[in-house]
């Protein structure tokens, strides 16, 4: 009887481990159109793009924004993989020195509040199309929110940023974005130290009313030195002897 048991159950750890790596792995891989709004069990947004040899925006789903339910804004990243038709579009703009533009829309985020404010506009911004080739799709996004969580800007810098005129493969390195995403709130200023300077004034305050003499006046200090300085210069002016000038007679 033990070997059957013993049977059984390797070949149910086998099936379980066959089944658990289909579901860990089945969503690598994405390509174009392949994006899931549900993926990670929030709310999601667009994350779009447009590159034209033209410079007339033409945007289009790059991936999405997936916002997770909670008090602090948590936002994970899911994207497509450029087309070949897209690949030699953007060495075209890349050539002819134009845009790479991204566009959000401005919302919250924060998926348990999306039904506060309404959609308003989008939030663009954009880099060098040539600094996006060379740097094989390596780009940071930065999305700037205010104290509510209300998404106020984007910014998008590439690794490196500068364009040297590096020669870059299709097939191998314009085909998979590699984005790091972050979100920034806002950075209280420093307050004034009301505290610290109320306690110093209170310091100086009472040290005065312990030691009077240092509230008397310049002069009430030195009236001896200015008095003494006063009567030597007259003294002296009046010991020089008149100053009288020459006359040659011949």
């Amino acid at each position: 009887m033990a070997l059957p048991l013993t049977f059984n159950i390797a070949l149910f750890s086998t099936l379980f481990f066959v089944l658990f790596t289909d579901v860990v792995f089945c969503n690598n891989g994405r390509r174009v159109g392949d994006v899931m709004d549900t993926e990670f069990g929030g709310f999601s947004l667009p994350l779009e793009h447009s590159f034209e040899v033209d410079d007339v925006a033409q945007f289009r789903v790059r991936g999405a924004l997936v916002l997770k339910a909670g008090r602090e804004p948590s936002v994970a990243l899911t994207q497509n993989q450029l087309s070949e038709e897209d690949r030699a579009k953007l060495k075209e703009v890349a050539a002819v020195d134009g845009l790479y533009r991204i566009r959000v829309p401005r919302v919250f985020l924060q998926a348990d509040r999306q039904t506060e404010r309404q959609l308003e506009g989008y939030l663009t911004a954009f880099v060098r199309a040539c600094a996006m080739v060379e740097s094989h799709l390596s780009d940071v996004i930065s999305l700037h929110t205010d104290v509510s969580g209300y998404l106020i800007g984007v910014s998008i810098v590439t690794l490196p940023g500068a364009c040297r005129g590096t020669e870059v493969e299709d097939e191998v390195d314009l085909e998979v974005f590699n984005t790091t995403l972050s979100v920034m709130g806002p950075v209280n200023a420093p307050g004034p130290e009301t505290a610290l300077f109320l306690e110093r004034m209170e310091m100086e305050t009472e040290k005065k009313g312990k030691n009077p003499q240092e509230q008397k006046s310049f002069f009430a200090k030195y009236w001896y030195l200015i008095l003494g300085g006063a009567i030597f210069l007259v003294v002296s002016s009046a010991a020089q002897p008149p100053a009288g000038g020459g006359s040659e007679q011949s």
